[in-house]
């Protein structure tokens, strides 16, 4: 008799499990729910991703929710980037950041609102100086798969302007137009046995990568904005390139711009970081 009833037990309590498990399973079908995106998201990310279906939206749709209604539409009521801009500067972002996958969806929109396969070898270029090569690499070997991909090419039509004996003076000479006496500083300031750093930035990271041609020089130093803010921890040599941009004629207003549209990617701290930077070397009222 003790038997029957501890098996009966036995049986309500699974009985009882089984309903609630069906009642979980239940409420778990019942809260899916398309994602509700605005018609300007949908509309923007169209614009970048034609057709594409986000495997993430199946998984987290409140997260894909929140993401693209802010960044796909809040965030881009403010600013005046052009599209091209915008997703130049979020590539670039992206690179200073580790995010290949985010890079790899960002190159291919960034592809079909009229980046040029040039263009976008060059941002992974001027990355080089400024990220290191042990991080760009991979960027690199991505970037050639979705071009070739999409029936391009490789290797491009050469950008170097520049020869092992006139890298150094082309790039001093850049240098100084961008940033005018702050370089004799610079090599004044700098110790005997550190001065052969201030020539690598000359020959270097001037003389070989900002002469190329395939951006101009306001485009690159946006460029160099947006991944020394993603980086992070550069502050000083961010707020160089802040006075740089502003040297060659990208505004404050540009520079906020800029920081507001690469929010969603590096986050609030990173943003916050640089946006206080363009507010020190550009007090309000500072054009």
């Amino acid at each position: 008799m003790k038997n029957a009833i501890a098996l009966a037990a036995v049986a309500m309590t699974s009985l009882a499990a089984c309903n609630a498990n069906r009642r979980v399973g239940d409420m778990k079908a019942t809260s899916k729910r398309p994602v509700a995106l605005t018609e300007a998201a949908i509309r923007n990310h169209e614009e970048l991703f034609p057709g594409y279906k986000s495997k993430v939206a199946e998984t987290d749709p409140e997260l894909i929710e929140i993401f693209d209604n802010f960044a796909f539409d809040e965030v881009l009521r403010h600013g005046n980037l052009d599209v091209k801009t915008r997703v130049m500067v979020i590539l670039a972002s992206t690179i200073a950041s580790q995010a290949l996958s985010e890079y790899e969806m960002m190159l291919g929109g960034a592809l079909s609102v009229g980046v040029t396969p040039v263009e976008a070898k060059e941002i992974l270029y001027q990355a080089v100086p400024y990220v290191g090569i042990a991080k760009v690499l991979d960027f690199i070997h991505a970037t050639n798969e979705v071009l070739q991909a999409r029936g391009v090419e490789l290797p491009l039509e050469g950008q170097s302007t520049t020869t092992p004996e006139t890298r150094f003076d082309r790039g001093l000479a850049l240098q100084k137009e961008i940033f005018g006496d702050r370089i004799d500083n610079m090599y004044d300031a700098s110790p005997a046995n550190q001065r052969h750093i201030q020539r690598f930035l000359s020959a270097n990271c001037f003389g070989d990568y900002w002469t190329r041609s395939g951006l101009d020089t306001k485009t690159r130093e946006l460029l160099t904005f947006s991944m020394l803010a993603a980086l992070g921890g550069a502050e000083p040599q961010l707020k160089g390139h802040v006075q740089g941009n502003l040297d060659v004629g990208n505004d404050k207003e540009k520079l906020i711009a800029v920081v507001t549209q690469l929010l969603p990617y590096i986050g609030y701290p990173r943003a916050l970081s640089a946006l206080n930077c363009v507010n020190e070397v550009i007090p309000e009222g500072q054009r």
